[in-house]
């Protein structure tokens, strides 16, 4: 059955008379009568009851009726919806973002992007960077708010648009500060104060642009980390600070989580920085993630430099 066959159904249903019906679909009765005949023959029921004076509905058809009125108007509202698709009117944006950024520029994002497209679905998840990446490749995720990984690493088929550059602060224990073990100077900590104390660090296969940036910066001082317990999730480390189990290196929108026990410090020498940027398919992309991207690249200029 084919939606030319429910059109003829409902041509019928509607002027219970198969002169008329034909006059309006613009062909002949008797094929007409066969394109019924077929419905009913697929089917293997009556839609219609005939006699030679009347047609009349069985009510079986009666209430087939509003169904087959719902497949043609929503086949005749097909190329609209394609249209407006193209155009990334309408749709679903499948988006990931790493943890932090939900504290700083992401809400911003998310809620200019419903005022312009109301009508695309974005559908949020959490995840590390690393994760998202093979999820765009593999075309399970349509974009993802990464730290953007070392430059020219970036497969090939994926875009990049920077939209933030952020310093690192230390995440430290407070009670350590209470007890002098740290003793910052105007809210600002000397990498030697750090240079002994357990760190505790994203793993390097799911961060790996920010465990260098820390690694880097210690052998700049001619160190490296004490290793410390390792944590996927931004929230994860920051309970562990707060349990005393070591320091941190956190972009410096953390501190807007506050947690009880945790300090957040600058460091007096250079803070080491990282980026964050939005990713997403060169190719294949929908118009609504090129929308995203867009507005990403609108709403933050400055910090993309």
């Amino acid at each position: 059955m084919d939606i030319r066959q429910i059109r003829h159904f409902v041509s019928v249903a509607e002027e219970l008379h198969f002169g008329r019906a034909a006059e309006r679909l613009g062909m002949t009765q008797p094929p007409l009568s066969q394109s019924i005949q077929m419905i009913e023959a697929e089917l293997g029921l009556k839609l219609f009851e005939r006699t030679r004076r009347s047609v009349a509905l069985t009510p079986v058809a009666r209430e087939w009726l509003p169904h087959a009125r719902r497949v043609l108007d929503e086949a005749t509202a097909l190329p609209q919806i394609a249209r407006r698709l193209s155009r990334g009117e309408i749709g679903t944006v499948r988006l990931s973002f790493i943890s932090f950024v939900s504290y700083s520029f992401l809400p911003l994002l998310v809620r200019r992007f419903k005022e312009h497209y109301p009508e695309v679905e974005l559908v949020l998840r959490e995840s590390t960077s690393d994760v998202q990446i093979a999820e765009l490749l593999d075309g399970t995720l349509d974009a993802g708010v990464i730290i953007a990984p070392p430059r020219g690493s970036l497969p090939s088929l994926l875009r990049y648009v920077p939209i933030e550059r952020e310093a690192l602060v230390v995440a430290v224990p407070e009670e350590w500060i209470v007890s002098g073990r740290l003793t910052p100077a105007g809210g600002r900590l000397r990498f030697e104060a750090l240079r002994d104390l357990p760190v505790i660090l994203f793993p390097r296969d799911s961060a790996p642009a920010l465990h260098d940036l820390v690694t880097r910066y210690y052998a700049e001082h001619g160190a490296a980390p004490v290793a410390g317990q390792q944590a996927v999730q931004m929230q994860t480390i920051i309970n562990l600070v707060s349990s005393g189990l070591g320091i941190a290196f956190v972009p410096a929108t953390m501190r807007n989580l506050v947690r009880p026990g945790v300090a957040y410090l600058r460091l007096a020498e250079r803070q080491p920085e990282i980026e964050i940027g939005l990713a997403f398919r060169d190719l294949g992309g929908s118009a609504a993630v090129r929308h995203l991207a867009a507005l990403a690249g609108e709403l933050f200029p400055a910090r993309s430099r």
